[in-house]
């Protein structure tokens, strides 16, 4: 008689009384195909079908073992929906435990503050083990897609680490990512400054995402925001080169020019006034609080030191001055 066959008697010996037969298979180790084995079990699967496709992914046993022994269990119907990874030594009786306490392998995607939209979606068509649903679509579609049509993509992200099941849809981390950032947008809009210029939450958002990219150094971010707020309240334009480059989009070579700050588009915030139509990144959460509370400044301008952090300044003069000396090299 076939070994499978001999198992599967003492597994019906369990049910009229034969115990230590069922109980010396079900603590015995899985042969498997190679050191690891994964499997996503889709919802609605059926108990039948998730022991074939263990066997058909590398499992060296009988599906119909397996199957009667997650039916005999009483817990087959208690299987998760999830992606499973098993390695030597797992025996039947943890990997039906592991699949009723939906004890999921992982994989996760890191979305970093300061990327553009675009960046973020480059990131998820290269993550590990995540199903690229959205690849086809556009900005628009997608969006659509999320619940959220006729908004712009830019900035709505929130940059974070997800975690994920293998063999998930990139939606569902997008849409976690979407309501991250409108809960921490949300947050933080409810406790901005009283006298901020800011309109409404998307100006928020979309000034957050200029202190991001024009933050050199952490210390700096409540006093950079300070900046943009005190040329908003004057009606002075914002004159921020991250803006520009944004709306030059891939025409940008490295190299912003003369003739790139004096082209006028709608991000470009030497030519036009206020905020840039959208966000130019996705902020973090120390730029979305810098935005609604900027540090206390009289600052109109800031200047790079060249070692990341920035000289603050309240009039043209004293601006002309930092540049000089930290960008010209000049102490007069």
């Amino acid at each position: 008689m076939k070994l499978w066959r001999l198992l599967f008697l003492a597994l019906a010996l369990a049910v009229a009384g034969g115990v230590a037969g069922a109980a010396w298979w079900l603590n015995q180790p899985i042969l498997l195909n190679a050191d690891t084995v994964e499997l996503s079990v889709e919802p609605g699967t059926a108990p039948r079908e998730i022991a074939n496709a263990w066997v058909q992914a590398g499992v060296q046993a009988s599906p119909t073992l397996l199957y009667e022994w997650f039916r005999w269990s009483g817990q087959a119907r208690k299987i998760r929906a999830g992606s499973y990874e098993i390695s030597r030594g797992t025996t039947p009786m943890s990997l039906l435990n592991k699949m009723v306490r939906g004890d999921e392998s992982l994989a996760t995607v890191k979305l970093l503050e300061g990327w553009t939209f675009k960046q973020f979606r480059a990131e998820l068509a290269k993550a590990e083990a995540l199903k690229p649903t959205t690849a086809a679509l556009n900005d628009a579609e997608l969006m659509a897609a999320l619940g959220a049509p006729g908004i712009a993509p830019e900035g709505r992200f929130y940059p974070d680490t997800y975690a994920y099941s293998k063999g998930s849809n990139d939606i569902a981390v997008l849409k976690r990512a979407l309501h991250a950032m409108q809960k921490r947008l949300d947050d933080a809009w409810a406790q901005r400054a009283a006298d901020t210029p800011l309109k409404t939450a998307d100006d928020a958002l979309a000034l957050a995402s200029i202190v991001e990219k024009e933050t050199g150094a952490a210390a700096d971010r409540g006093r950079v925001a300070a900046v943009f707020a005190n040329r908003l309240r004057i009606g002075m334009p914002l004159q921020t080169d991250p803006t520009v480059i944004y709306g030059l989009g891939d025409a940008f070579d490295g190299n912003l020019r003369k003739r790139d700050l004096q082209a006028d588009t709608p991000f470009n915030t030497y030519t036009r006034g206020g905020l840039p139509p959208t966000p130019i990144a996705m902020p973090g959460k120390a730029s979305l609080w810098a935005a609604v509370r900027p540090d206390p400044s009289t600052a109109l301008y800031f200047v790079a030191r060249g070692d990341g952090s920035s000289e603050f300044s309240a009039t043209l003069a004293e601006h002309n001055r930092a540049v000089n000396k930290f960008q010209r090299g000049k102490t007069r």
